[in-house]
């Protein structure tokens, strides 16, 4: 019986790169064929974000990186493009920007769960899809309540910050790796792997796990 390769993501719910990221990965596993356990691990791109910003992401982004609307509109139409050819339906006029340390602590809830994979794909499609709000907790518990968890004890964790020092240690392992950027992926605990990479990147670095544990073997 082949041992599964382990495989940690740095991400954030407000990275439109990850989840572009998220799909080649999962395209690439598919590729490679083997057995594949995927850990999401918290990064904050704008922790100084407040909860409710007052604009849009093109206002967001133009007074974050200094540049003209022009310039933020032809990277948003740019990523829009990407998302749609792996099968993502990203809607910028209905992003709401937002500080997402909830959106992580709901994360790491959900890992306690068993059910990090199934939360993380639905926060990505609540912020660049559905146009929901996930920085907040009555809007997260409701996502959460959707598929399937338990709304007040979702609420009581994140009132609680029960899992707020799980998300300061992802950021803290992150800075440790040096990881600027995300997504940004750990395959078998040694090899890096920076980006939206296409998902043939993915498929050959999963093989050449495979390869060395075998002849480790």
């Amino acid at each position: 019986m082949s041992e599964a390769i382990k495989v940690d993501i740095w991400s954030d719910v407000q990275c439109p790169w990850c989840y572009i990221g998220k799909r080649k990965f999962e395209a690439g596993a598919a590729q490679f064929g083997g057995e594949v356990e995927v850990e999401y691990h918290s990064f904050e791109l704008a922790p100084d974000t407040p909860v409710d910003f007052d604009g849009t992401p093109a206002d967001y982004l133009a007074q974050r990186k200094g540049l003209s609307h022009d310039q933020v509109s032809q990277m948003l139409d740019r990523v829009t493009g990407i998302a749609a050819s792996v099968g993502l339906d990203y809607d910028y006029d209905s992003v709401h920007q937002t500080n997402t340390v909830k959106a992580h602590e709901l994360l790491h809830y959900a890992k306690s769960k068993g059910r990090q994979l199934e939360m993380k794909e639905r926060l990505l499609k609540a912020y660049f899809v559905n146009g929901e709000h996930v920085g907040r907790i009555d809007d997260l518990a409701d996502i959460a309540a959707e598929i399937g968890f338990d709304r007040a004890d979702v609420v009581r964790a994140l009132e609680s910050n029960e899992f707020l020092a799980a998300v300061k240690a992802d950021v803290a392992q992150a800075q440790e790796y040096g990881i600027q950027g995300v997504p940004f992926f750990v395959i078998d605990g040694k090899y890096g792997i920076s980006g939206a990479q296409e998902a043939s990147t993915f498929a050959a670095a999963l093989q050449q796990v495979r390869e060395e544990k075998k002849a480790a073997a």
